[in-house]
């Protein structure tokens, strides 16, 4: 008996979102609450679970279709025999809808799948089978890869694009399977040409390739450019001595570690240090809302941390009451789950300051864009050692360029500068996060 499979709800005032990845196929065994599809909505991807165990059975939209809310987007046969998993097969997106047969939802025009792997083709990992998406087969296959040569961040470890275009751009690059020859006289699979479109030169030397926008990173540009085009946008600059921070950090990170199990790292310290300065200058913690100014008596510091999907800015709530412990601890939550794709609405709801650490990957300067409806955002950068003058002396000192981007039409230049100096002030001489200074 065919079970439905929908979509589930998706947060407050959130009615559709794009099929991102089936992740199973026709006549795969399914088992009760197991993800058989990714979602992607505006900013976070939402797995939809199978309503029961059975086999995986006919699949009515395809990956990159918009679906709405509570629309059957699969079915899933409850009786497990050869039969009802052929018949599922038969009835996958491939092939349309059966006669008498509609879909719930009306779904946009999609390129095609690419072609499922025979025995021959199918990609294993050690004695286990390695699952690809149609879009992740199809760039192993353009690039001659070996994927169980790739390392997956997707979910469970799946590839995912971005590991892919990766290690082709990498000099040593995974060298293809080898495969029986059956399989390697056969025609490569067509890439679809909706999803991708390449140009190739005469000898190969130029291509192009266009790939549709998820949905995630249309809702990006649109954010950031709605925020040029409405706040009035500056940055001002610093540079902090971290002497002090990785002082404490290699006297305390074991003991630190020992009775919390987290590591003590950088983050701690800029988040308690923001909530210090947003104390002192209230106008980077607030927001415009008309013609009115909205202050906040607490502080939910948004932190972008990266996924598979693009950047996320989950918030850590109340963190002027929070220990460093649970600050870490939050930190350490997000970024996991940011890239198993486990991070929901409610996490990146709100938010009345962001802090965004470009150094991690190896940023020397930037000048950060608003999260709005916020008025600030502070940007991290990369610790090098550089020279400094200290009691007339020229010496080397670990050193990290801040930046402050900030609404002019809120916050002054005055309010802007003071803020980012009482950061600078907290962070060489930490101390004065202990005595609230």
């Amino acid at each position: 008996m065919p079970i439905d499979v929908t979509v589930p709800p998706l947060g407050e005032s959130i009615t559709e979102a794009t099929l991102g990845q089936w992740l199973k196929k026709p006549g795969d065994p399914v088992k009760a609450d197991e993800p058989v599809a990714s979602l992607e909505t505006d900013k976070v991807a939402v797995e939809v679970p199978s309503p029961v165990a059975g086999v995986m059975g006919q699949q009515l939209v395809g990956e990159g279709d918009t679906v709405a809310v509570g629309a059957v987007i699969a079915r899933v046969e409850t009786d497990q025999v050869a039969g009802a998993a052929a018949a599922a097969v038969e009835a996958s997106p491939v092939n349309p809808a059966g006669p008498g047969e509609t879909p719930a939802v009306k779904t946009a025009p999609h390129a095609p799948h690419a072609p499922e792997p025979t025995d021959d083709e199918a990609e294993y990992h050690g004695d286990a089978p390695l699952t690809l998406s149609p879009a992740v087969r199809r760039l192993v296959l353009e690039h001659g890869l070996d994927p169980s040569q790739i390392k997956g961040t997707g979910k469970d470890g799946r590839l995912t694009k971005d590991d892919v275009l990766a290690a082709a751009a990498q000099p040593g690059k995974p060298a293809a399977l080898q495969q029986p020859a059956a399989a390697a006289q056969a025609p490569p699979p067509a890439a679809p040409a909706a999803a991708s479109a390449a140009v190739a030169a005469p000898g190969g030397e130029r291509r192009e390739e266009r790939v549709r926008m998820t949905r995630l990173r249309r809702t990006i540009a649109t954010r950031l450019k709605e925020a040029q085009n409405t706040a009035a946008l500056l940055t001002t600059f610093n540079d902090v001595d971290m002497s002090g921070v990785i002082e404490a950090r290699a006297k305390y990170k074991d003991l630190f570690e020992k009775k919390h199990g987290i590591k003590l790292g950088f983050m701690g310290f800029f988040v308690k240090a923001a909530c210090l300065a947003a104390r002192d200058v209230p106008a980077v913690n607030a927001y415009l809302e008309g013609d009115e100014i909205v202050y906040h008596d607490y502080v939910d510091v948004s932190v972008a941390v990266s996924g598979p999907n693009g950047l996320v800015v989950p918030v850590i709530r109340n963190a002027e009451r929070l220990s460093f412990a649970q600050i870490e601890q939050t930190i350490a939550d997000f970024g996991r789950r940011a890239r198993d794709g486990t991070l929901t609405m409610d996490d990146m709801k709100g938010g009345t300051f962001t802090i965004s650490n470009g150094g991690i990957f190896g940023s020397l300067l930037s000048t950060p864009i608003i999260n709005p409806p916020q008025s600030a955002v502070l940007g991290m950068h990369r610790i090098e050692e550089r020279p400094v003058v200290r009691d007339g002396a020229i010496v080397a000192r670990p050193m990290m360029y801040l930046a402050l981007s900030y609404d002019h039409r809120l916050v002054d230049g005055r309010e802007a500068v003071t803020f980012l100096v009482r950061v600078k002030e907290a962070i060489e001489d930490p101390t004065r996060l202990l005595i609230d200074l």
